[in-house]
């Protein structure tokens, strides 16, 4: 590289935007700790779901009748007895009655509780706000795509899964327990981002000067962060899962579990949401491989090379495509389906983070 051309790669990086993003993703950081405090406020003091609340209650002893071709418990109070409807019946029965039923604060009936998730909710859009500025700064500062390594793919993934959900909010679907979750997520994304994997703003390679890094990449990022979605509702569902089958058997779960898992959505509902977005996402990421292929035909002169970012990629949709099937197949629903859902987003996991650190390809640009 001659000493002109290198004058000018330096001048197109303008280091006065770059220190500005990384003002703004660390005080993005600040004030989403702030929204992560406000959720476990509002998961301490809010409301549990109707669902919950019925359960809870047949549990600690309240009477009601017993449905028709329902298992029931008798219990003698008092000399009188009374007949209740096994908990197991009453949380899988009225989780059908919506799609995703109300999570912590969200039903009402705890003003306090629903206060504090309405701060959450306020905290989490001024955080991704500020995060989108620091990410458009980035792009500014090199007059770029903000993804030309794993810092500004990390940066960017964390500002689109806040996006969807938020999206998802002003929708009006019903998706608030899922705040605290992703606020910790993506406060542990952003500090592996501004720590191991941080890099210095600056120029692409010229493989990737193509108008498919707009098209591929982006594409690839959205569907990343409607998959970390679905994952996040998988994870829930199993354990509310296991949380309801332990009040039908008559266990009793220990106090933490019940704190936490009474104010989620039941499991039906969780197994349905995760299933809605996974199924919604797929042809998308379908099209994500197809693009890259073509891009690969374009810069590489094959449009497939077998190469450790494309193979991790077509293993991710194969493994999605098993986990559609089986959810769509008799027998197949529930916790099977689900622990194929959560090996699938494992296999984009890896090929997000171990691929790119951790196996030299194609696609090593720019080491991390």
């Amino acid at each position: 590289m001659t000493l002109a051309a290198a004058t000018d790669l330096a001048a197109a990086t303008n280091e006065h935007l770059a220190n500005i993003s990384n003002t703004l993703i660390y005080s993005s950081m600040a004030v989403y700790t702030l929204a992560f405090f406000a959720h476990i406020l509002e998961w301490l003091f809010g409301s549990r779901s109707k669902v919950a609340r019925t359960a809870a209650a047949l549990t600690a002893g309240g009477s009601r009748p017993a449905a028709k071709g329902a298992p029931a418990v008798t219990v003698q109070q008092g000399g009188s007895t009374t007949v209740l409807e096994r908990p197991q019946v009453v949380v899988r029965a009225a989780a059908g009655a919506r799609d995703v039923p109300d999570g912590p604060g969200a039903h009402g009936g705890d003003v306090q509780g629903d206060l504090f998730g309405r701060v959450a909710v306020s905290l989490t859009v001024l955080a991704f706000l500020v995060e989108l500025a620091g990410v458009a700064a980035r792009a500014a500062s090199v007059q770029r795509a903000p993804w030309g390594n794993m810092y500004e793919f990390n940066i960017t993934f964390s500002t689109v899964a806040v996006a969807v959900y938020l999206t998802l909010l002003a929708l009006k679907k019903n998706v608030r327990w899922l705040g605290l979750f992703l606020v910790t997520t993506v406060l542990l994304d952003l500090g592996l981002a501004v720590t191991v994997l941080y890099t210095a703003s600056d120029q692409l390679v010229p493989a990737l000067h193509s108008y498919w890094l707009y098209i591929h990449v982006s594409t690839a990022i959205f569907c990343g962060a409607v998959f970390y979605v679905g994952a996040v509702a998988t994870i829930l569902y199993l354990f509310k899962d296991s949380y309801e089958a332990k009040l039908q058997a008559g266990g009793k779960p220990g106090t933490f579990a019940t704190s936490v898992l009474e104010r989620l959505p039941a499991s039906a509902s969780l197994d349905k949401f995760a299933y809605r977005v996974n199924a919604a996402v797929f042809p998308l990421w379908t099209f994500t491989i197809i693009a890259g292929a073509i891009w690969a035909g374009d810069a590489w002169g094959r449009y497939w090379n077998w190469d450790p970012k494309e193979t991790w990629s077509f293993i991710t949709w194969v493994a999605y495509a098993c986990y559609l099937h089986a959810r769509a197949t008799a027998g197949w629903k529930g916790r099977k389906a689900a622990y194929l859902a959560m090996l699938a987003f494992a296999c984009w996991l890896f090929n997000y983070y171990g691929v790119n650190i951790f196996v030299t390809g194609k696609h090593s640009y720019a080491g991390v």
